[in-house]
């Protein structure tokens, strides 16, 4: 379990979104003074949106900034559930490397998590961060419940990325994923988490509680990081 796991609330989504931009902002410069660039992962969804908005309005010298998504859904580039789309559209335009993880859309899940995974190699590892957020259901990242939930949790250390076929399947997005490894996520030099509302706030408490037993994948990854943890959470 993670040394510690640090709490930070905010009245609402927009505080939210200024305090996680600016540690995000702080990392980046971080790893650019330490190493003349940075490498980091940025979550999907709707909720990391307004962080997006503030950060890409920082002055970062962001040509020596690369961002990936932390996973992907397969589907086109430019699908509106592309996350590396989402991505794309905040930094792309200041000068940021934004890297598709799946830049083809193959039909077999498992090969496009392949495919992934050996893009990723060239990058710099460990990564500088790593920012998830967490569904109802208790997945992070696109670790979820189902068939691939023991590979992406204790597959080779070595492995970045790999293919995951949710099950249930997720109604807003019913497609397979490719996702960050758990050895990929827990290895970064900072790891945070940004939710909104209640429900989202007991499903990582009862994650955190279940530890290394949870059926909860928030648990398990959380169970298994030795490096301090900040969760951002508004209602």
């Amino acid at each position: 379990m993670s040394e510690e796991v640090e709490w930070w609330e905010y009245d609402d989504a927009a505080e939210m979104a200024a305090a996680v931009a600016g540690d995000i902002g702080f990392i980046i410069e971080s790893a650019l003074d330490a190493r003349g660039a940075a490498v980091i992962a940025l979550a999907g969804g709707k909720t990391p949106v307004p962080i997006y908005e503030t950060l890409a309005a920082a002055k970062l010298d962001w040509k020596r900034v690369t961002i990936i998504p932390s996973d992907e859904r397969i589907v086109p580039l430019g699908d509106p559930l592309s996350n590396v789309t989402v991505l794309a559209k905040h930094f792309l335009p200041k000068g940021a490397r934004v890297m598709p993880i799946v830049p083809n859309a193959l039909p077999d899940y498992k090969a496009a998590g392949g495919s992934a995974d050996a893009l990723m190699q060239d990058l710099h590892w460990p990564l500088d961060l790593c920012l998830l957020g967490v569904g109802a259901d208790g997945h992070t990242a696109s670790i979820f419940p189902g068939p691939d939930l023991d590979e992406a949790l204790a597959g080779p250390k070595e492995r970045r990325a790999l293919g995951v076929m949710p099950d249930p399947m997720p109604a807003d997005a019913p497609v397979p994923r490719v996702t960050l490894s758990l050895a990929a996520i827990t290895t970064a030099r900072a790891l945070m988490i940004a939710v909104t509302g209640k429900d989202k706030r007991k499903v990582i408490e009862a994650g955190i509680k279940q530890g290394k037993a949870s059926a909860l994948p928030i648990g398990r990854v959380l169970a298994s990081t030795e490096l301090p943890v900040d969760i951002h959470w508004a209602p």
